[in-house]
């Protein structure tokens, strides 16, 4: 019911964001409650993998456990949740920290790594980033990791020496305005052609969606913001014939956007 597209622009290997046969798909749980306990190590992943780390809050019901969930936060982010009006909108921006922390923090780059210990700092478009401690000998890892979030789905994407963008939307998500209307304000040419030859009203709103969320990852993998990145000035096309590929036209170059081997893990 929910799409979780993640974008990594790289040079061509292959032309699709979504797992496809020629991807190395696999999905692992890792028990996301053991946060304040020692959590089991995972590999960093390698050069061209991707791990998707997930979530979903209506699995998660333990009032004690959210408890133990904001002890890992500094003040700042707990003020941060508490500030976004109404308990669902808190309780998914408290899993989406506690998963960024605990995720991380299972990759052990520095040793063993308390969740409550890592720091973040954001870019200057707003992207946020780990400000690893600076001591002597250590090397912080060119790891990078997005997270996005909705009512019903935590997703968190971890790369190495590779921009992720990460980003959820409902799939029944509805839009006030007409499709067609909306899409010329924000997409391209192409893009609008592309969903105006679609007859059905129902498929027409899936596929805005899907674009829009893989416009608006690609757009949070460069880390730039919108007003640097507009959608208007980039191309997802589709390709029909290969089983749902999309590719990326920017500036007359094509770019492929490529997950070549991805991880799935549930954090239950």
């Amino acid at each position: 019911h929910r799409r979780l597209p993640a974008v990594i622009p790289t040079p061509p290997v292959s032309a699709s964001p979504f797992p496809n046969p020629k991807s190395q798909y696999c999905c692992l749980s890792r028990n996301f409650s053991a946060a304040l306990t020692p959590l089991l190590p995972v590999q960093l992943p390698s050069r061209m993998e991707t791990h998707l780390w997930y979530v979903v809050p209506d699995e998660v019901k333990s009032a004690p456990l959210l408890s133990k969930y904001m002890e890992l936060l500094p003040q700042s982010e707990r003020d941060h949740v508490l500030g976004f009006r109404g308990d669902q909108l808190q309780k998914s921006a408290l899993l989406a920290r506690t998963l960024v922390r605990t995720t991380i923090a299972r990759y052990q780059v520095d040793g063993h790594l308390d969740p409550r210990s890592l720091r973040f700092k954001r870019n200057i478009h707003g992207k946020p980033e780990v400000e690893w401690e600076t001591k002597d000998g250590f090397c912080p890892p060119p790891l990078q990791f997005n997270i996005s979030h909705t009512s019903s789905l935590v997703a968190c994407g971890v790369t190495m020496n590779s921009l992720i963008g990460i980003d959820v939307e409902e799939k029944r998500r509805r839009t006030k305005n007409n499709i067609l209307a909306f899409a010329k304000r924000y997409f391209t040419a192409h893009e609008v052609e592309h969903l105006n030859a679609i007859p059905d009203s129902e498929l027409q709103q899936q596929e805005f969606i899907k674009l829009w969320t893989l416009k608006e990852a690609y757009v949070k993998a460069l880390g730039k913001g919108f007003s640097s990145s507009p959608f208007n000035t980039f191309t997802i096309r589709v390709n029909t014939a290969a089983q749902e590929s999309f590719c990326l036209v920017k500036a007359r170059k094509e770019l492929n956007m490529c997950l070549q081997s991805t991880y799935l893990f549930k954090a239950v």
